[in-house]
């Protein structure tokens, strides 16, 4: 091995050591990917099985962007990126997946190399809530190789290698959760040993000696079945378990780190599961005690009732919201409408109302969206608020979908409203239900 490479393997390792020591919670999970030196890659890469780098990139990086470098291939697997694609395209996804993973590694304060992106708008976001932000052909490109996603890979001429989906139930019963921790896998470090997913190092080598001297060969595209990517997202679910309890334990995981970890081991509920819950419990059926008939006697007795609901269903028009996600929000509210029994008054409005609104549906009828809505201007919900006061009886619910980025009214009406809201905006009062 040449000079200059045991150099850059020096630089991965003291990388890699001062993960464990000053951001534990990364350092355990850099610690599951087997380094590799690679020709093919102009950067670095991961298939959510090996950190591919390629020498003269990691040479040109000082300690601090190789420790970026490092964690950022990691979270990319951890966040289960490979798994989340589903039907979106793939150039655009890895856009989006970098946005999130690099502003998650910039608030750790860790340092990016040139040409990381980092779009400050981004910020706080996740790779799904950016994604409808990047461009249909996106002008940025992710720094890195994204080689987790079969179907992408195999567009890029992929060669043959070891197929890691196949061994994910072979690497289960060698792998304890919690051996990726600073204790366990430290002591390994430039000592050889096996890693997480199973390759052996060789001392004072990331990659063993044969592959130092090939420098070449692609691995072969992840099993792109469903039952795979689950089986291998699910073991890494438990890996970011694992690391973050060794973090807390160490008393250094913080509450960004927390929040993240919570809402990928216990995500929340999908919007349209949420909307549904709060549809229903706004509509659920009630007793009256109104005096009966007095052929029925005098006493008093609870009779149900079943009443139609007033649903106020308001849409902003301001042009942050596209078209295809307005259609398939009216879809999701005439499919529920039926059930709860609901007349919908479907308003729009931007920074006015809609001139040809409102326009009303009975329970039995569809939701149709109107082809006069249009707007484009900027956003101001008090319009709607005050024409609900002055011109319309009193809903028992009125949902608005909405960015949320606008001039709020200063009180809360007397009336429950739920914001369905695209983006991070706060909204000062009502139900707040995040569209993902």
């Amino acid at each position: 091995m040449s000079t200059a490479q045991n150099d850059i393997e020096i630089k991965l390792a003291a990388a890699r050591t001062r993960l464990i020591l000053e951001k534990p919670f990364l350092g355990a999970l850099v610690m599951h990917l087997t380094l590799k030196p690679v020709k093919w890659c102009k950067t670095t890469g991961t298939d959510a099985r090996a950190f591919y780098y390629n020498p003269e990139f990691i040479d040109g990086l000082n300690l601090s962007q190789t420790q970026f470098m490092l964690a950022h291939e990691a979270l990319h697997c951890a966040l289960g990126h490979f798994a989340r694609r589903h039907h979106r395209t793939k150039r655009r996804w890895d856009v989006a997946c970098d946005h999130a993973v690099n502003h998650l590694l910039a608030g750790e304060g860790l340092k990016a190399p040139p040409g990381a992106l980092m779009n400050p708008v981004y910020k706080h976001l996740t790779a799904e809530e950016i994604y409808p932000f990047i461009l249909a052909e996106p002008t940025e490109e992710p720094l890195d190789d994204h080689l987790y996603d079969g179907e992408g890979d195999e567009e890029q001429g992929l060669g043959e290698g070891d197929n890691a989906l196949s061994q994910v139930g072979s690497n289960r019963g060698q792998e304890k959760e919690g051996k990726g921790s600073s204790s366990g896998e430290e002591k390994n470090e430039g000592k050889g040993g096996t890693t997480a997913d199973g390759h052996q190092e060789q001392q004072g080598k990331t990659g063993g000696s044969e592959e130092h001297e090939a420098l070449e060969g692609k691995p072969k595209p992840l099993d792109s079945s469903p039952t795979a990517k689950e089986e291998l997202a699910s073991q890494w679910k438990q890996r970011l378990a694992s690391a973050a309890q060794q973090a807390r334990q160490a008393g250094k995981l913080g509450e960004s780190w927390m929040r993240v970890v919570d809402e990928l081991i216990q995500p929340k509920l999908p919007w349209r599961m949420l909307l549904a819950r709060y549809m229903v419990s706004v509509a659920r059926d009630d007793y009256s005690f109104q005096r009966p008939s007095r052929r029925e006697g005098a006493a008093m007795m609870p009779s149900l009732l079943s009443g139609q609901v007033e649903l106020v269903v308001v849409l902003d028009t301001s042009g942050s919201i596209g078209d295809a996600e307005i259609a398939e929000f009216v879809s999701e509210v005439d499919a529920l409408k039926g059930q709860i029994k609901a007349r919908v008054t479907l308003h729009a409005c931007d920074e006015r109302l809609n001139a040809k609104g409102p326009w009303i549906f009975q329970s039995w009828e569809p939701l149709i969206l109107p082809d006069e809505i249009n707007g484009g201007a900027g956003t101001d919900f008090r319009p709607i608020f005050d024409w609900v006061e002055t011109d319309t009886p009193r809903p028992d619910l009125l949902l608005y979908f909405t960015d949320a980025e606008g001039e709020f009214p200063k009180y809360e009406p007397p009336y429950p409203v739920i914001w369905l809201v695209k983006g991070k905006a706060k909204i000062p009062w009502g139900q707040r239900i995040q569209l993902n």
